[in-house]
């Protein structure tokens, strides 16, 4: 076998190693065996009394050679040079001197290296503390920044599989096949498909997308490597590119495996998004890395790139084409069954009472993402420990939706009667327009207590089932709903306050969408005339499309807005005028009563008729 020369090049080194440090511990004892230091004195006797043979002048030191050898068998003497005047004034004493010479070295260090050492100090620290504060660890950190700081699990390291996932079946089952072709890729491969390259998790935010990503890690059986995509982008150029490449090819080393990239749109934001003059950026070269090395994927390889964003309006164009992100799973908010699983799930953590019924909570909580449910169920066994219970039921399930959805309850804050009077006949307005008009949701509670910010009173709506189209009857019953507090103002006691602010917002905002979203004015046409809000995020700036529009068209948008609320105001004054006597009686209980549940409610407004004065 040939010999390694990395080996070969160690064994001469420690060779020639070895020879100098004998040499030096032969001269070192030779040395100390035939040299002796003595004081100047003795060297000048035993050069006046004929025994030096030899004498060698050194800058500091003189040598003298014996010429045999004394009786400690010395055949060297040296001694430190003294001044000629100073030595002849001494000799006449007949007493021993030498010089001693003064080492300079330490104030050499102070005066040279010190300084340089505390800046070096200081530099480190510095460097140090801010290594920490990104995560790092020091110096290490330091001199290893271009690497992943992917964490790496095997098998059942997350804790998390399949079955702690619910309410995703969907997304899950894509996930899952994904899985089993990682652990078979024969059988999956046997008609010529291949394994996905890149799976991204799309969703709005508490939907399950990362608890998605750790059940892969649970379940794949293959190593896992997780990182958030704001951690490949750091403050030093070219590092998050070094990062990606780290990454692939430690997954590479370690195929088949998967890489999961947490928040993606920190990394894969679309090029071009901050101007012209940001072609250098350290974002972009992050995302052009990343996209080289997925197209440098090897399907064969078995190696994944799992991803999760809520943001998918933000990403880059070429990252999410086909075969770089070959499949977008969408993890959207539950609905009813699915809600039913998740507090399946989350239940198993409290201590429920026998009975309960979940099929009732998940009526209750339409909209809720399955973060928004484990919140709920920790509330809940919150509110069941306020009021010393054994078990958590349905009475603490309701508080903790209240908690959530209107705030926390301000006892402190406390109104003076009129303002009492005010807010009961505001909020009974709100219930008796819902309980009066088909197809709005059902009112469960209805209270003057403060809660939150700036609520003094509410009203909580909740549908019990999911609804995903609205007819425009519907959308103007809502309006009405929402103007009943000021209507029941306006009737009972003849002015207008400022309760109604929150209430009008909403209003108008839908006011506006049925005329420039939705195309429900025949006068204006079947035009959008206003930018398409993203479904997922619903957040200002995230918009696109809608049509360029003149001051004519602006001015008969806003008119036929104001004529919607308006005309919805007039019918909900109408309602209420019909029923006085119910809205004073209900006001009444509920400012002796300060709360109404479903059931006061269903018995103070029995025999309600509708708008169109049927019951």
């Amino acid at each position: 076998m040939k010999p390694d020369p990395r080996t070969t090049s160690w064994n001469v080194g420690y060779w020639l190693l070895a020879i100098f440090a004998l040499i030096w511990i032969q001269s070192t004892w030779q040395a100390a065996r035939t040299v002796e230091a003595v004081p100047y004195s003795q060297f000048e006797k035993a050069v006046s009394e004929g025994r030096v043979a030899e004498i060698v002048v050194g800058e500091t030191t003189l040598t003298g050679k014996l010429k045999s050898p004394d009786a400690g068998g010395k055949t060297v003497i040296v001694a430190n040079r003294v001044e000629p005047a100073l030595a002849e004034r001494l000799s006449k004493y007949d007493v021993p001197y030498t010089r001693v010479i003064e080492s300079t070295l330490l104030r050499d260090l102070l005066s040279w290296i010190a300084p340089a050492a505390i800046f070096f100090a200081l530099w480190f620290f510095v460097i140090r503390r801010a290594l920490e504060k990104q995560g790092g660890g020091g110096l290490g950190s330091f001199m290893s920044i271009g690497k992943s700081r992917a964490k790496v699990y095997v098998e059942k390291n997350t804790g998390v599989d399949f079955a702690d996932v619910a309410g995703v079946d969907e997304a899950k089952a894509e996930l899952q096949e994904m899985v089993s072709f990682l652990k078979d890729p024969q059988a999956y491969g046997r008609l010529g498909a291949r394994m996905p390259r890149g799976v991204l998790l799309v969703g709005p935010p508490g939907t399950g997308k990362t608890l998605l990503a750790k059940a892969v890690a649970g379940e794949a059986g293959v190593p896992f490597f997780s990182i958030s995509g704001s951690e490949f982008v750091e403050m030093f150029v070219g590092v998050g590119a070094a990062r990606v490449r780290d990454l692939f090819e430690q997954a590479r080393a370690k195929a088949p495996a998967i890489i999961f990239i947490d928040e993606i749109d920190a990394l894969g934001r679309a090029r071009g998004a901050a101007g012209p003059m940001a072609g250098h950026d350290e974002r972009e070269q992050t995302l052009q890395q990343l996209l080289v090395e997925l197209d440098g994927f090897d399907s064969s390889s078995g190696l994944v790139l799992l991803a999760a964003t809520n943001r998918p309006e933000v990403l880059d164009p070429a990252l999410l084409r086909a075969g770089r992100f070959d499949r977008q799973v969408l993890v959207d908010r539950p609905d009813r069954a699915g809600r039913v699983q998740i507090l399946q799930v989350h239940v198993k953590k409290i201590r429920l009472a026998a009975g309960t019924e979940l099929e009732q909570v998940a009526q209750l909580t339409t909209g809720f993402s399955g973060a928004d449910l484990a919140n709920l169920c920790n509330e809940a066994a919150l509110a069941a420990t306020r009021r010393s219970a054994q078990e958590v039921t349905l009475v603490d399930f309701t508080l903790a939706i209240e908690r959530i959805v209107a705030g926390l309850e301000r006892k402190n804050r406390v109104l003076n009667p009129r303002e009492r009077e005010v807010v009961a006949f505001h909020e009974m307005g709100h219930a008796l327009v819902a309980l009066s008009l088909p197809g709005t949701d059902a009112v469960h509670k209805v209270s003057i207590i403060p809660r939150g910010i700036g609520a003094l009173g509410y009203t909580i709506q909740r549908p019990t089932e999911d609804r995903f189209l609205m007819t425009r009857e519907e959308l103007e019953h809502k309006i009405m709903v929402l103007l009943g507090g000021r209507a029941a103002e306006k009737l009972v006691f003849g002015h207008l306050s400022t309760g109604a602010a929150d209430d009008l917002a909403k209003v108008t905002d839908i006011a506006r969408d049925m005329v420039t979203r939705y195309g429900m004015d025949e006068a204006i046409g079947y035009v959008s005339w206003e930018p398409q809000r993203h479904a997922m995020l619903d957040v200002p700036g995230l918009e696109s499309g809608g049509c360029p529009r003149s001051p004519q068209t602006q001015a008969h948008i806003d008119a036929t807005v104001r004529g919607i609320v308006m005309d919805c105001f007039e019918r909900t004054t109408a309602l209420l005028q019909r029923h006085r006597a119910v809205l004073e009686r209900s006001a009444r209980e509920l400012l002796a009563r300060e709360t109404l549940d479903e059931t006061a409610l269903r018995e103070l407004t029995s025999g309600l008729q509708g708008e169109n004065g049927t019951a």
